[in-house]
């Protein structure tokens, strides 16, 4: 193969050409004959209970084709979730009612009331403004803690309590923790807060409804990272409708970042409405909509200590978290504050004793599930933002603290239940030294000085895991889903392929990467290959894109059926060519007999599958398509060591990131320009979280960050250039590709290392006191601390 094509090239993505001259096809691209168009009328306060709901008024309008409410969908289920944790009490979590449209009480500011549908969006808009509603408000609760005191106002009326679940991991360390940090030499204790993030894709969700009478199908047009499992969700649990009367499509999608994982309301109202009016519905939120109806992210409160011996070596870590699930429960929402947080609090580290507390709690806010990372950015905040502590309280390097205390033998069985496969965290932390240029920091750290500048470094180590396996393992843990995929290559008989997969493509590059894998197997053209996705009517099955799972898990099923399809031509190869089959060779393309000079193309071999006129059918069927699921052993673990360097003007409180490098161990690396891509929108949107960005709620439930004139989003001028390297690659040892995932590690590693150096700026100024301050770092909160 060319070394400009296959496995480990940086072949431009395909798909770029589309999306850069505006020809791409996006949900809210798609219009559909007799189309009317959907609003929804929501609460504007945060809990209350619903005494009337009067639409006699909008109903008389003018292009009013109908309205709904919450008496609409009486004996319909509500939104799933897709995973039950049980807490440390062997309890089961507390998991109420998700109604499509709010049924006797709201919940949260945004609770969808109405749904008025008309011939066009103005009017459905002025429709739902003319719609009366009694709303009784009752007192909101916003704070966890608050919520879980005695009294406190319940969100939920059936429930017990605000408490969802109180979990504890391993349960068992439980007293041995304890003991060892009660007679610990040393003990760091931090107390900190994963700011709430509103995820702000480039698109707002949009979902389209469509119904054919003639042969009673659904069809959903959606903005999913999984159409599958909406399909899944929507049609067994929500409306009832078989799954092959129910046809989900996700086209284009303009980034995800985890918040259209989840299967909404209005995916499930659309194809509903749908239905009941003959007619389709169409959907398409506004921003602020967005701010108040898609899945937040983070949110949590957390108390950690960690516990060191006389020779600084780690010897325990405890933490408490209160996370937040906010009205409702998410469809993946119980998992992350738990089995996506929990079982990576080792880190790096040969810690031998570790326990995890967290109790999740029911708020008057917009639910909370999984964004970019997903409980493994909130594990190693808290974990590399104690260990900096640490060295700093002790007066040791930073770095010298974690190479002290880092895993060197593989495979390592962690004491939070997983076993990382392989890594190599001294090598990362090597190549970081070198590129970050540290040698050098002291000199830039007085050239700032000379301008009344403060200059901080803060480094910080992360693991993650990756490609959320095995299905039998996560169905122990909760998950309602298996967690494998699917892959169909369907070879044409000129030679060309179709490989239709479960993943779906929303920034990723799956159209470039894919193919890369499948050329380089058949030692063909990339162009040769077309990826299929997001279109539940074309792909067998599968589980979507998020966790850094597609090349792991989807990639992996693609290699076992491209293995099918090169086992049966082979052996349409042994008899064109009279030959044993074990002695056909494929490469660039050619089956070869071994040793000799007798050779047919890849073309002549495809052909011959749908003419064949020249092997013996009783021995190989016509046709070459092949379909194989792959549900990994074990979950991947990339890694990696970051360093960031920051200017803090002190009469302001302004950081200003001078210097961001990034060492990975992503394994093998099937496209380094797609990899690096991943790496930098990761670090910005870690960024983003550090210094600016924060989902606000007022003490009566009211969103005070609900547009971009009040949340702050990263720019261009709020990040640097990045040095960037991932050539400490420890391969996966139990997938055929060796990968171990990317999408996520720059928001997982990035946060912890600009807090670090924003504190240890400010420490270089003699305020030894100012150990810690929360995301974001603002510059008031900067200021503020450093005036005591």
């Amino acid at each position: 193969m060319p070394k400009d094509s296959g496995i480990g090239a940086a072949s431009k993505r395909r798909e770029d050409v589309r999306f850069l001259t505006g020809t791409g096809n996006y949900t809210d691209d798609i219009n559909v004959y007799g189309q009317t168009y959907v609003y929804f009328l929501r609460s504007d306060v945060a809990h209350g209970r619903i005494n009337n709901i009067d639409t006699s008024a909008a109903a008389a309008m003018e292009g009013v084709v109908g309205i709904f409410t919450g008496a609409d969908f009486e004996g319909i289920g509500g939104l799933p979730c897709g995973w039950q944790v049980t807490d440390r009490f062997g309890e089961a979590m507390q998991e109420p009612a998700h109604p499509v449209l709010a049924q006797g009480k709201v919940r949260h500011v945004g609770d969808p009331i109405a749904a008025v549908v008309a011939e066009s969006l103005q009017q459905a808009r002025d429709a739902a403004e003319a719609i009366e509603v009694d709303i009784e408000e009752l007192p909101a609760v916003v704070d966890m803690k608050a919520a879980l005191e005695e009294g406190s106002a319940k969100v939920h009326d059936d429930l017990t309590s605000n408490l969802c679940y109180d979990w504890g991991f391993v349960e068992d360390n439980k007293a041995a923790v304890d003991e060892a940090i009660k007679n610990a030499a040393h003990v760091t204790t931090l107390e900190l807060v994963n700011n709430r993030l509103v995820a702000n894709p480039m698109e707002p969700r949009v979902a389209v409804g469509e119904y054919n009478r003639s042969n009673d199908e659904s069809t959903l047009y959606t903005t999913s990272q999984n159409p599958h499992v909406i399909r899944l969700l929507m049609g067994a649990f929500v409306l009832g409708i078989p799954e092959h009367k129910l046809r989900v499509v996700a086209p284009d999608v303009g980034g995800g970042f985890g918040t259209k994982i989840f299967h909404y309301a209005e995916e499930a109202f659309v194809t509903f409405a749908a239905r009941k009016l003959n007619r389709p519905v169409k959907w398409t939120a506004s921003r602020s909509e967005a701010f108040m109806s898609d899945a937040h992210g983070r949110d949590h409160v957390t108390k950690i200590e960690l516990a060191l011996d006389a020779d600084n070596n780690f010897t325990a870590l405890r933490t408490e978290t209160y996370a937040n699930m906010g009205a409702y429960l998410s469809t993946f929402a119980p998992s992350v504050p738990t089995w996506l947080h929990g079982t990576l609090m080792a880190g790096n580290y040969k810690t031998p004793l570790i326990y995890v507390n967290v109790k999740a709690v029911f708020t008057n806010t917009v639910p909370v599930d999984a964004y970019r990372g997903a409980g493994r950015p909130e594990a190693t905040y808290q974990l590399e933002r104690v260990v900096d502590k640490a060295a700093r309280e002790l007066g040791v390097d930073p770095i010298a603290l974690r190479r002290q205390n880092f895993i060197s033998e593989f495979p390592y069985a962690t004491p939070v239940a997983v076993e990382y496969d392989t890594g190599d965290y001294f090598a990362t932390m090597d190549k970081l030294e070198e590129i970050a240029d540290l040698a050098g920091f002291e000199a830039r750290r007085k050239e700032s000085e000379a301008k009344g500048m403060l200059r901080g470094l803060g480094v910080n180590c992360y693991i993650e895991a990756c490609g959320i396996a095995p299905s039998n393992l996560v169905g122990q843990l909760g998950a309602r889903a298996g967690l494998y995929d699917a892959a169909t290559v369907r070879v044409n008989a000129t030679g060309s392929i179709s490989v239709m997969v479960g993943a779906h493509s929303h920034g990723q590059g799956h159209e470039t990467a894919f193919p890369q894998v499948v050329a380089d197997m058949l030692g063909i053209d990339e162009s040769m290959i077309e990826i299929v996705h997001g279109d539940s009517s074309k792909i067998p099955f599968g589980m979507g894109t998020y966790g850094s799972r597609s090349l792991a898990v989807c990639g992996s099923a693609m290699v076992k059926a491209t293995e099918k399809i090169i086992k049966k031509a082979k052996k349409i190869a042994s008899h064109l060519l009279e030959a044993s089959e074990g002695d056909i060779e494929l490469k660039d393309g050619q089956f070869t007999v071994a040793g000799t000079d007798k050779s047919v193309a890849w073309g002549d071999v495809t052909l011959a599958a749908y003419v064949p006129h020249n092997y013996p059918l009783e021995d190989i069927e016509p046709g070459l398509e092949e379909t194989a699921f792959y549900d990994p052993s074990n979950f991947t673990y990339p890694s990696g060591a970051y360093c960031c360097e920051v200017e803090l003007d002190p009469e302001t409180g302004r950081v200003t990131i001078e210097r961001f490098a990034a060492a990975d161990d992503f394994g093998n690396v099937v496209n380094p320009m797609i990899v690096e891509g991943q790496v930098h929108g990761g670090i910005g949107q870690g960024i983003g979280q550090a210094l600016l960005e924060n989902c606000v709620y007022d003490s009566e439930g009211q969103l005070l960050s609900a547009s971009y004139m009040d949340y702050a989003m990263p720019r261009a001028e709020d990040v640097p250039f990045y040095v960037v390297d991932h050539s400490c690659a420890t391969p996966c040892t139990h997938n055929p590709l060796g990968v171990k995932g990317c999408g996520e590690a720059g928001a997982i590693g990035s946060p912890p290392s600009v807090v670090n150096a924003v504190i240890d700026a400010i420490q270089s100024s003699g305020k030894k006191d100012v150990t810690h301050i929360d995301m974001p770092l603002s510059p008031q909160r900067v200021w503020a601390a450093m005036q005591g």
